[in-house]
């Protein structure tokens, strides 16, 4: 099976099913394609994650990217910067790992030629795609500046339906399959990066794998097992947050506004000192013990006082299975929408803004310095039970990544709903007043904005508790494009995509 926020990559990946490939095959083209087709979310120029479940094993792809050599935290901070740039600055570009990625899985788990798994992104890419509606609504919030680095995308993407051909993507796809990473980052891409960065990066950066094989982090909560990568992703917030439900106790109507106001605060116990300890070189397990440890702090009827005692985001998910029992959950990035709104000119590849995690604070162990990887948002889940796959999810959503994800597991596993019911449910996001990735840093309390589509109680009951509530519209991207697949009591794969994403879609065979 395989599922992705758009039709055209769902049939990538399930036409390789088809030729007798496996879940990582599948995952592979499905992401290829998806990153033609999804510049506004994901490319070659972002980073990725990946859980792979395979003979009875969780296995944890790290191949988010590193600053380059000539990263200067104290540069910036003499410029007037107290964070880091969010667009329009080479200084927050980090190598991109999403082809390191590529090559990693298929490295260690493909069975098909790299050349097949690209063809259909490489076709997808020379005869074009029609525009989606969400491509065609962000390059419309492009500024004037943006539009024009952009152009190849501003100038087709103009309303939905337009035929949009990416040439220079097709160029570098065609190097990846016939000469692998080397081909790409030593190639006309590593050079155009080098050209920007104007000694941000040097050919040793662009030399280095991005790519890890780490160990998983997981912790058992609703009957299941989760998993997890361990920092510098910020999936630990997931794990720990629904261990806290379930231990607190969760209601058993979903519907009912105390059912939100529970996960809302585990999810802020969880996650309210995450800019002071979330660093590359982090202890996923101690960050989980740390918030076991404050159970006690939970008030089960009112929202708890900000700050906290102690201490919109762009991106596409995509998951695969196949019959032999295989599971990959995949997840991959620009950060912000185009990403930096920097393009590498020779292949018209966006480059993403991943560097907005690093800290300038003097001292910080997330502090900006040469080939660190910053704190990130991208958190991929998995879940076993008894050792087997029980199912594969994640979703797009910044910040809110973990907050999305810790309302699929409990409806999934705690109150056994479908796929489709978990993923069409109503849902609650906890938001900062400006970027999606500022929930945690501002000195103000996150807004609890509650989708259109909720249960109509959520927005009334959680304002008598003390929350700051807006509604959103129903089916609103801003609570993420959540995927799932999971084995179902008869042992068939049975998945859904999310209907915020407008074109998502799920095929089995």
């Amino acid at each position: 099976m395989v599922v992705s926020a758009d039709h055209l990559a769902t049939q990538a990946g399930a036409a390789i099913l088809a030729l007798g490939g496996n879940a990582i095959d599948a995952a592979i083209a499905t992401n290829a394609a998806i990153a033609v087709t999804g510049p506004h979310l994901c490319g070659m120029g972002g980073d990725l994650f990946a859980l792979v479940h395979h003979g009875g094993e969780v296995h944890c792809l790290n191949a988010s990217g590193r600053a380059g050599s000539g990263a200067d935290a104290a540069a910036l901070r003499a410029d007037g910067f107290s964070t880091m740039p969010f667009r329009h600055d080479i200084r927050s570009v980090t190598v991109p790992g999403c082809v390191d990625g590529w090559v990693a899985l298929h490295e260690r788990f493909g069975s098909l030629p790299l050349r097949t798994l690209l063809a259909p992104a490489i076709a997808l890419a020379d005869d074009g795609f029609p525009a989606s509606p969400l491509l065609v609504g962000s390059v419309a919030m492009l500024d004037e500046r943006a539009r024009a680095a952009l152009h190849e995308l501003s100038s087709q993407a103009r309303r939905p339906g337009d035929r949009v051909r990416r040439p220079g993507v097709a160029t570098a796809l065609r190097a990846v399959a016939e000469g692998g990473r080397d081909a790409y980052y030593g190639g006309a891409f590593g050079e155009g990066l080098q050209a920007l960065g104007q000694g941000w990066f040097n050919a040793d950066d662009l030399a280095r794998s991005q790519a890890q094989w780490v160990p998983a982090l997981g912790a058992d909560a609703f009957g299941v097992r989760l998993w997890t990568v361990p920092p510098n992703s910020q999936g630990y917030l997931t794990l720990g947050a629904a261990a806290l439900a379930h231990a607190a106790g969760l209601p058993a109507d979903p519907d009912h506004e105390h059912w939100a106001h529970l996960l809302i605060e585990v999810a802020k116990l969880a996650g309210h000192d995450r800019p002071k300890v979330l660093h590359e070189g982090a202890d996923g397990e101690a960050l989980l013990a740390a918030i076991s440890a404050r159970l006690p702090q939970f008030d089960r009827h009112h929202a708890a006082p900000w700050p906290m005692a102690g201490h919109d985001g762009d991106t596409t998910y995509l998951c695969t299975t196949d019959a032999e029992g295989m599971g990959v959950s995949l997840i991959q990035s620009n950060a912000s929408g185009f990403g930096s709104w920097l393009v590498e000119p020779t292949t018209g590849i966006n480059v993403h803004n991943r560097g907005l995690g690093f800290s300038l604070q003097p001292g910080h162990p997330a502090e900006l310095r040469p080939g660190a990887r910053p704190p990130h948002t991208l958190s991929p889940a998995l879940a076993t039970r008894g050792g087997d796959l029980a199912a594969v999810f994640g979703t797009m959503g910044g910040d809110a990544q973990p907050q999305i994800l810790l309302q699929l597991a409990a409806r999934l596993f705690h109150h056994q709903q479908s796929p489709a019911a978990a993923v069409h449910a109503g849902r609650w996001a906890l938001a900062g007043p400006t970027t999606g990735f500022d929930t945690w840093t501002s000195p103000q309390a996150p807004t609890v904005q509650v989708e259109g589509n909720a249960p109509t109680e959520w927005a009334e009951g959680l304002r008598a508790r003390g929350h700051h509530v807006v509604v959103r519209p129903e089916h609103d991207s801003g609570f993420g494009h959540a995927h799932v697949i999971v084995r179902d009591p008869s042992g068939f794969w049975a998945g859904a995509a999310d209907p915020r994403a407008r074109i998502g879609s799920a095929a089995g065979g």
